[in-house]
């Protein structure tokens, strides 16, 4: 199964793990998740893959997260995977997959982990 990494080519962070794939000659499927968003089924699964909780994978700092009352302390974790399936821009980028593992390129290099 090839490396998926969930790409934003207006995200430098995104752009360095890419790069830093294709040095590596890793062959990647890249999905630019803002105009394929995953599912919230596809999110859980990455969610278990990174053993993170939905708030952790989340960007604070996108006006989504304001706008929708996201920092409320009681929405549970469904409602949170829901938002990210149906507003992408709140998702922690990039995320790549690659054997059954997932990481978060911040930094870039912490991807090579599950290579």
């Amino acid at each position: 199964m090839p490396v998926r990494i969930y790409h934003n080519s207006r995200c430098s962070k995104s752009r360095a793990t890419l790069a830093l794939l294709e040095q590596r000659g890793v062959a990647c499927e890249v999905v630019n998740y803002l105009d394929t968003p995953p599912s919230a089924e596809e999110l859980t699964r990455l969610l278990d893959m990174l053993g993170m909780t939905p708030r952790e994978l989340m960007r604070k700092g996108e006006p989504e997260y304001a706008e929708l009352g996201l920092d409320d302390p009681s929405l549970d974790d469904t409602t949170l995977v829901a938002a990210m399936a149906s507003h992408p821009r709140l998702i922690e980028r990039p995320i790549v997959v690659a054997g059954g593992k997932a990481a978060i390129g911040r930094p870039p290099e912490a991807v090579l982990d599950i290579l």
